[in-house]
């Protein structure tokens, strides 16, 4: 579950910002997690529970925020949303797609004291 390790490195983002930004707890965690990105929405919740236990952001709550999976074909040459990786163009069903997004993950805010 490699989930596990993203949500260890939201926390070293946490207090590395804890650090520098001076706030001592988190409130919310705003997550986006891109469609192509591999990440299991419910196991990040979980895991997210588990790795903040004891730490700044104990009780925090976490909101995902699902960015849409977009491609350029080069068929077409039009930049297409996919909602899987190797799905075929919508517009024109070819197979020769380059992501263009929603396969990052990021830490979008936090709101914090």
């Amino acid at each position: 579950m490699h989930e596990m390790s993203l949500a260890e490195g939201v926390l070293q983002i946490i207090e590395d910002s804890a650090r520098t930004q001076n706030f001592s707890r988190v409130k919310t965690v705003w997550l986006e997690i891109g469609q192509l990105a591999g990440v299991e929405k419910e196991a990040m919740r979980f895991c997210f529970e588990a790795v903040v236990r004891d730490s700044i952001a104990q009780d925090a709550k976490l909101e995902i925020i699902e960015t849409p999976g977009q491609a350029w074909c080069m068929q077409c040459s039009d930049t297409v949303q996919v909602q899987a990786l190797y799905d075929e163009c919508p517009k024109c069903g070819g197979h020769q797609l380059q992501v263009t997004g929603g396969n990052e993950m990021r830490v979008k805010e936090l709101d914090v004291e």
